[in-house]
């Protein structure tokens, strides 16, 4: 049974109670939200090394790190360090999203390496074995999701809602199609003039899905890549086709996401949280960024998270990180790095608006810390604690000095101590 179908006949695994209590929710109020889709746990249990984490509103936002290789950039170990990072930094999952060499081996590395869910695309290594997209079938679809869940993948973003209806719906946009997955999927549909595969063999993915118990992201092809097409009828048509995917898959035991945009203005983010909540009934959505301005490349993890923190306010439940090199090349250590920080800080940041089980503490601990002009103390809850402790030592000031390089003995906070003991 798949752990959505364990939950609804009262059979819960131990690892759903440990998430109840690092979430500091009910058990019950974990499980309700569990039987009607409105958590996601992505659990393959072939991923032995997995610890399982709940997606969902109720819950703290999660944030989603990609790694992998590309034709320009191909090394195992680079994406190996890459997931450290990830780990080391707090991420809460991992998508490899790899496009050279040897795509099961990498992968196989990935999963064996990594105590996060892993996801992938499976419709990425159809691509590349298939140079010529006219010669792809459904099996060689089918049966490439299969080998993923075989390996141990947690959860796969499938295109289900692009179909050949929704094509000429994107033919005036200004950025066109961004999503590989859904520019693969409309160029394979336009040259055999068939229908999406994975939306006509539907049942049959829900099928491979539930065996492995594989939690489906459903995949935003059409996702706007700039703010001009943000909430288009093309965007808007297919997530209605994924709420409808969503609702099926929940009925058949799989578990689901919702994926979302993509490139979204500050004033349109809270519409499109809201229509998803409300067509796909709570289903998690995981967004990528949003990212709210078209004119920051190299710093697109700052346009991602002031879109994320927004989105995670207002309905999304998981934040896709996006890193500095978003447009511009394959990411870095660093720039993943950038990019998970950027990422849970907007996370956290929605998380302590919303009011959300020790979310505030964090901030209530270190704004205690920094009246006390504690500087080990400040330095360990940083959410980067290794930057803090760079920029403390570059300044050049006396380690056990009460103030920092900026005010100096003009300390706003050491005058306001020293004003309070002489009130006592």
């Amino acid at each position: 049974m798949t752990v959505l179908e364990k939950v609804r006949q009262n059979i819960i695994p131990p690892e759903i109670k440990t998430i109840a209590q690092e979430e500091r929710i009910a058990l019950e109020t974990l499980l309700d939200e569990i039987r009607h889709g409105r958590v996601a746990v992505p659990w393959n249990p072939r991923h032995t090394r997995l610890k399982p984490i709940g997606i969902g509103r109720r819950l703290r936002t999660k944030v989603n790190a990609n790694i992998g290789t590309s034709p320009r950039a191909c090394q195992i170990e680079d994406e190996l360090k890459k997931l450290e990072i990830c780990v080391r930094y707090g991420a809460d999952t991992v998508m490899d999203l790899s496009t050279a060499g040897d795509l099961d081996k990498i992968r196989q590395m990935i999963i064996e390496h990594s105590p996060l869910p892993v996801g992938t695309v499976p419709i990425y290594q159809v691509m590349v074995e298939h140079p010529d997209p006219g010669e792809v079938r459904a099996h060689h679809i089918l049966d490439t999701i299969r080998k993923h869940g075989e390996q141990g993948v947690d959860f796969i973003t499938v295109h289900c809602g692009v179909t050949r209806d929704k094509i000429p719906l994107v033919k005036n946009r200004v950025g066109g199609v961004v999503s590989r997955g859904g520019s693969f999927m409309i160029k394979w549909m336009q040259q055999t003039g068939q229908e999406n595969p994975l939306y006509e063999k539907y049942d049959e993915l829900l099928d491979i899905a539930r065996e492995y118990d594989m939690t489906l992201s459903l995949g935003d092809g059409l996702r706007p890549g700039a703010i001009a097409d943000a909430s288009d009828e093309a965007q808007l048509s297919e997530l209605e086709t994924i709420a409808e995917l969503a609702s099926l898959a929940l009925n058949r035991g799989v578990q689901v996401m919702i994926e979302g945009p993509g490139h979204v203005p500050l004033h349109k983010i809270r519409e499109n949280m809201e229509i998803q909540q409300k067509l796909c009934k709570g289903v998690p959505f995981y967004v990528l960024g949003p990212i709210v301005t078209d004119i920051a490349p190299g710093y697109d993890h700052i346009t991602g998270a002031i879109g994320g923190a927004l989105a995670a306010f207002y309905g999304a439940a998981f934040l896709c990180y996006v890193t500095p090199a978003e447009h511009l090349r394959l990411p870095t250590i660093e720039d993943v790095k950038e990019g998970i920080i950027a990422g849970r800080i907007a996370a956290h940041a929605a998380d302590l608006a919303l009011g959300k089980p020790g979310a505030r503490d964090w901030d209530d601990e270190m704004s205690a810390y920094r009246y006390q002009l504690n500087w080990p103390k400040m330095i360990s809850l940083a959410i980067d604690p290794e930057k803090a402790e760079r920029y403390r030592k570059e300044s050049h000031i006396q380690e056990d000095a009460p103030e920092c390089s900026m005010c100096g003995e003009y300390c706003a906070v050491k005058i306001s101590r020293e004003v309070s003991e002489l009130q006592k």
